[in-house]
């Protein structure tokens, strides 16, 4: 916990200074580290495809890095709540803030213990509004630190309101998919996804593909498509090393994998340790 507060205080200084589109992908490094800390730490076996999903991650993010858009000159926080406030962004937060309460609600306690999907979608759809708050908010500290203050404007406490209540959120399930399902898994499935819906609301509420030709966007579009190729493998890599067709590790709690649990017929399960090859 403290690790990922101490990293969404990075990214929050990331975000002051360049857009969303420039900063997500650079979230790619987290796929590679996670997938060596699970594979020291946690005894999770790398398989080669899954070197290589790594520098996919890599590749791809650079790419995007070297055709980014220019950030935009922003004097106010008044300006980043009309950005904010218009119908085309209004309609995307309405909603994603009604399919994660339909989430929670009505598809979370039948799947959120058997389909990774289900978490790592909720972490996703609020992180895209956190993404946009927090940019929100750290534009108008670094307005106010540099003489013009900021802080005496409604819409500021309003953004980080809504920073708050994302964070949380966000964090809360992104640890209960943490806990549920095989960390390798869950890293780089959340990635594309909090990457891919990121992108999407920065496009819509900062205008970011506005002032660039079609070969810039895509060339950026290659190289998403890139990174969603490198998570690829490091999914199909558990699947392999586990040596299961369905990927058991993906779908079952981790405290089944330490006891052996029954499938759905009744039939009991060896422990994950015996289908490790030898």
């Amino acid at each position: 916990m403290i690790t990922m507060i101490v990293g969404e205080i990075a990214n929050f200084a990331a975000y002051a200074f360049a857009p969303a589109i420039l900063v997500t992908p650079l979230g790619a490094l987290s796929i590679i580290i996670s997938a060596v800390l699970a594979h020291v730490m946690l005894q999770e076996k790398l398989h080669i495809f899954g070197i290589l999903g790594c520098v996919l991650c890599v590749v791809g993010s650079i790419t995007i890095v070297l055709h980014a858009p220019q950030e935009r000159e922003i004097e106010s926080v008044k300006e980043v709540w009309d950005l904010a406030t218009e119908p085309a962004f209004l309609l995307y937060a309405a909603i994603v803030i009604a399919a994660v309460i339909v989430i929670i609600i009505r598809v979370i306690p039948y799947y959120g213990q058997t389909h990774v999907m289900v978490y790592i979608s909720v972490c996703s759809l609020m992180g895209s509004l956190s993404v946009m708050s927090v940019k929100a908010l750290g534009i108008a500290l670094k307005l106010t630190f540099s003489g013009m203050n900021q802080l005496l404007y409604p819409q500021t406490w309003t953004f980080t309101l809504v920073v708050l209540a994302c964070v949380i959120t966000q964090i809360n399930y992104l640890n209960k998919a943490l806990d549920t399902f095989n960390t390798a898994v869950v890293s780089p499935i959340y990635y594309v996804m909090f990457t891919t819906l990121t992108i999407l609301a920065s496009v819509i509420m900062f205008k970011d593909w506005d002032g660039q030709n079609a070969t810039q966007i895509v060339t950026e579009v290659c190289g998403f498509v890139t990174i969603l190729s490198g998570t690829f493998l490091l999914h199909k890599t558990k699947d392999m090393i586990e040596g299961s067709s369905q990927s058991l590790s993906s779908r079952l709690p981790k405290h089944d994998e330490e006891d052996g649990v029954l499938d759905h017929e009744g039939v009991p399960l060896r422990r994950l340790d015996s289908l490790r090859p030898k």
